[in-house]
């Protein structure tokens, strides 16, 4: 008797998936190992207590099917990260006579922005007082709901300004401040141009590094890109909410615009939501040089900037022009301009943060 159709399915699904892992390390030995390292094997184990590991004594990294199957790609990459770090120590420093996580180890991680301590995704403890801030902020953008639009602009200039006196002053602290990042929205083989034109909103103006980044979706076999925003616990939570309040708003009044205008297609529909996207973006600079004129200047986090290298070490940076600026941007952008952020949105994935409840 010949392989069943599961069984063949299975062994396409893990070649795939061993592929993909290979294809993988290379990247990172590229970019933060400066390859050093030689090309280990790939082995998928049924593994219960560990996501990954790796084998000095048969150079062969282990990784659950868990771990591929069941987790975001971004998670993947964390876990391939340390037990490349596991491996760097070992073959390229020659050291084999600390522990696991020993001193070399630890400075290794330390160098490249890698987590040591666990084996995923990297969660920074939130630092004394950012707790408070995301619950007076949550505070604001309740009362950004208010139905005076007056008032509702006020509580949303409010909440902004709250934000960017926690930041000046936490700078201006000499203690380290905890990074961390997110993986926010779909992660699609293509982005349209309003996703493009918020991520560099949220960049600009929340206080979070925002890079587009490659990533593998297992069970469609394909690659993939998602937005990945890297900052502060209570930073990062923020633009989280901002990122899906905005898609979510931009889709409604994309909506909104189509009956009142008797638009019977979504021709326009991308064109439309970059101009809502490229109206707010207007309104928060307005509201920053606003700032600006009561003193309260904002410079780029050199320490973030510092990690964003970590992770993101030979990234190059680009621009996009978008496309051709029809009606539908004119009367996005004037949508946009009116975007009141408050607090309550329930579309989209559940939401993780305390700000985010009504």
């Amino acid at each position: 008797m010949g392989p069943t159709r599961s069984g063949v399915e299975s062994s396409l699904l893990e070649a795939a998936l061993l592929r993909a892992l290979s294809h993988e390390w290379k990247q990172l030995n590229w970019s933060h190992f400066r390859e050093k390292l030689g090309e280990p094997t790939f082995e998928l184990l049924e593994i219960s207590s560990d996501l990954a590991r790796w084998q000095l004594e048969v150079r062969t990294i282990q990784v659950a099917r868990r771990l591929l199957l069941e987790h975001p790609w971004g998670v993947v990459v964390e876990v391939l990260k340390h037990e490349m770090a596991h491996q760097y120590v070992h073959e390229a420093l020659g050291v084999v006579d600390q522990t696991a996580h020993g001193p070399a180890f630890r400075d290794v991680c330390a160098r490249l922005g890698i987590d040591a301590a666990a084996q995923g995704v990297p969660v920074a403890p939130k630092a004394e007082g950012e707790q408070r801030v995301l619950d007076r902020v949550a505070k604001l953008l309740a009362l950004a709901e208010s139905p005076n639009e007056h008032e509702a602009h006020a509580a949303m200039a409010a909440a902004q300004k709250l934000l960017l006196k926690h930041n000046l002053e936490a700078r201006a602290h000499t203690h380290a401040r905890g990074y961390a990042f997110r993986h926010v929205g779909p992660a699609t083989s293509r982005h349209g141009e309003h996703e493009k034109a918020l991520a560099t909103l949220l960049g600009k103006h929340f206080f979070v590094e925002a890079i587009w980044i490659p990533v593998y979706l297992a069970h469609e076999g394909k690659r993939a890109t998602v937005l990945e925003l890297i900052g502060t616990p209570a930073n990062l939570e923020i633009a989280e909410y901002v990122h899906r309040y905005l898609l979510s708003t931009a889709e409604a009044l994309w909506r909104d615009h189509k009956r009142a205008a008797s638009i019977a297609s979504d021709r326009d529909r991308r064109t439309y939501l970059a101009g809502v996207m490229s109206g707010f973006a207007q309104k928060l600079a307005r509201e920053a040089q606003r700032h600006r004129e009561e003193g309260l200047v904002w410079v780029k986090d050199g320490d973030l900037e510092a990690y964003f290298g970590k992770r993101h070490p030979r990234v190059r940076s680009f621009k996009y022009g978008g496309g051709p600026r029809r009606e539908a941007y004119v009367h996005g952008r004037a949508a946009g301009e009116k975007i009141v952020l408050h607090r309550g949105v329930t579309s989209g994935p559940v939401a993780r943060g305390r700000l985010l409840k009504a």
